[in-house]
């Protein structure tokens, strides 16, 4: 996993040292990648090694949060009852085409795991290990959290290249919009957090 040196300052990337990790990338109406259509990921790791993030508006239709942890034996079947109503409030997202069979749980900073827990920025973190969920279940987990299945990455300089052909818009990314909003709300709302009217928007690229 890849760790920005320094935190987005709203520049484009590739200027200077600046990276965007910590901040939400908008697709532009002209995304040629179905997969991205609309999609508004939240950035987790940005460097000259590349950037990885996850797409925070795209639901796992039909896949439960309570049913993954039974699957993954994190709680026996019969223990479902018994879990906290904060347990199936996680809401259950596809994150990106890589690595679909694996979870990333997008958190508050509230909780951390010494070793394991990456802080992004803006009091948001991210965890990949059965800890997390283990914690959710019982509940001692984070205020706020999101489980990805897979995740969206790109090579040195990739994601560079889509934003400069007008593939991507970027704000700063808040909690409430990664945690809060429903998914197929986010879009326009993060295209007016830019200071864009979804319905003028076109193909030129940009950057808050």
């Amino acid at each position: 996993m890849w760790i920005g040196r320094e935190r987005g300052s709203g520049a484009a990337a590739g200027e200077g040292s600046s990276f965007l990790d910590g901040q939400l990338l908008v697709a532009m109406p002209g995304m040629r990648d179905e997969r991205f259509a609309r999609a508004v990921i939240y950035l987790c790791a940005h460097s000259p090694e590349g950037a990885m993030g996850i797409i925070v508006n795209q639901p796992a239709h039909h896949i439960k949060f309570t049913d993954l942890l039974v699957q993954l034996d994190v709680i026996p079947q019969d223990e479902r009852i018994r879990l906290p109503t904060s347990a199936g409030e996680v809401k259950v997202v596809r994150g990106g085409p890589v690595e679909t069979g694996r979870g990333f749980v997008l958190h508050s900073a509230d909780y951390v795991i010494q070793d394991s827990t990456l802080p992004i920025d803006g009091g948001i973190c991210l965890t990949a290990t059965l800890d997390i969920l283990k914690a959710i279940a019982t509940g001692d987990g984070p205020a706020d959290a999101l489980l990805a299945l897979g995740y969206a990455g790109w090579a040195p300089g990739q994601l560079e290249n889509e934003i400069q052909q007008n593939g991507w818009l970027h704000c700063p990314a808040d909690r409430s919009l990664v945690f809060d909003t429903e998914a197929a709300a986010k879009y326009d709302l993060a295209l007016r957090r830019i200071g864009i009217d979804p319905g003028m928007l076109s193909a030129e690229a940009g950057h808050a």
